[in-house]
């Protein structure tokens, strides 16, 4: 279902065209900074992959992949990415990418199971990115050296788009709050998982949750996470398990936080076979990217995924991902949106 925020007395700072504008530099800019940050070089992507070679995405496990025919190879079934998490790791080894190094891609997505909303639209796209590490550096300490890195590239961004429009003024922290998803649990004990996001990021206005796919102490998730990319179970040296997290920043106009990026240290043999054996999906062992990884024809890498339209919607501070791209939205939301100030495109 979908759902419509209404900030209260919005209006966009800037017309159309300099909202394209806008979308173009922060583009241009951060990528070119995540580049230099993390030592990655830029590879082509694919928009979709072949079902049933465990290469695309499974989110959550429950979303559907949108899904069509290819007539010249008998009708074989494709998908269209929900977004490239294994596919990276496979080409890092294809590439044979050296350790300290990686690649980037814009991965465009369709998520047709997405509830459509002031963050949430039909058509994802993002960097998607992945780096060769070695085993010494599967550490939460290592986890957090390259957050840092990737929010320090959005601190600088910022500043870049109050040079271009000096009325949207810099709000973002200069450093970045860390806590566990456990820690944040014990923090706000009676909240949900989406109200103890909110409550911790308006606190600090950026803050990177460690330890998403896990089981807590109180028996729940904070949030699900795919058994075979992400390594959520290993105990890291802060003595609790999950080696991965969730960016937050907080979003003034919707006084919400905003999730940018999903990444983590990725699955090693042993975390896969552990994290698949908790999600009771063993079958999944038999196919390709499964095969390739327990076979050690994978390097062990650090990965992730940072949000292009929910980016340049905080920069610009925009009330609705759809002022920044074009999608598909219900009629209703496309009036009751422009009723308050929202122009979707």
């Amino acid at each position: 279902m979908s759902y419509l925020i209404k900030p209260s007395g919005y209006k966009a700072l800037l017309n159309l065209a300099q909202t394209e504008l806008g979308i173009k530099k922060i583009k241009d800019f951060f990528q070119q900074n995540l580049s230099s940050e993390l030592r990655l070089r830029r590879v082509t992507a694919p928009l979709f992959v072949l079902k049933g070679m465990g290469i695309n995405d499974d989110l959550n496990g429950v979303e559907r992949a949108v899904t069509f025919p290819i007539k010249d190879l008998d009708d074989a079934k494709a998908e269209i990415v929900h977004s490239l998490a294994k596919w990276k790791r496979l080409t890092l080894a294809d590439y044979e990418v050296e350790e300290g190094f990686g690649i980037y891609t814009d991965m465009n997505a369709i998520r047709s199971d997405e509830e459509l909303g002031n963050l949430h639209s039909l058509y994802v796209d993002q960097w998607d990115w992945e780096r060769v590490m070695n085993k010494e550096e599967r550490t939460i300490g290592f986890l957090k050296q390259v957050v840092q890195r990737i929010y320090a590239a959005m601190v600088r961004t910022e500043y870049l788009v109050y040079e271009m429009f000096p009325k949207i003024k810099p709000i973002l922290p200069q450093e970045i709050y860390f806590i566990h998803a456990e820690e944040l649990l014990k923090r706000y004990p009676t909240s949900t998982p989406k109200e103890r996001e909110d409550q911790i990021t308006k606190e600090y206005g950026a803050v990177f949750i460690i330890g998403i796919g896990g089981v807590l102490s109180n028996g729940e998730k904070h949030d699900g996470r795919a058994p075979d990319y992400d390594d959520w179970t290993t105990i890291g040296d802060n003595g609790l398990p999950g080696l991965n997290g969730d960016l937050l920043i907080w979003n003034d106009v919707l006084n919400r936080s905003l999730e940018i990026s999903s990444m983590g240290i990725r699955v090693d043999k042993e975390a896969l076979l552990r994290q698949l054996r908790l999600s009771h999906a063993e079958e999944k062992k038999e196919l390709y990217f499964h095969k390739r990884l327990l076979n050690n024809e994978l390097p062990l890498s650090i990965g992730g995924g940072i949000g292009q339209s929910r980016l340049c919607m905080f920069f610009l501070r925009k009330g609705h991902i759809g002022e920044i791209q074009a999608s598909i939205w219900p009629d209703d939301m496309r009036k009751e949106a422009l009723e308050a100030g929202m122009h979707l495109i």
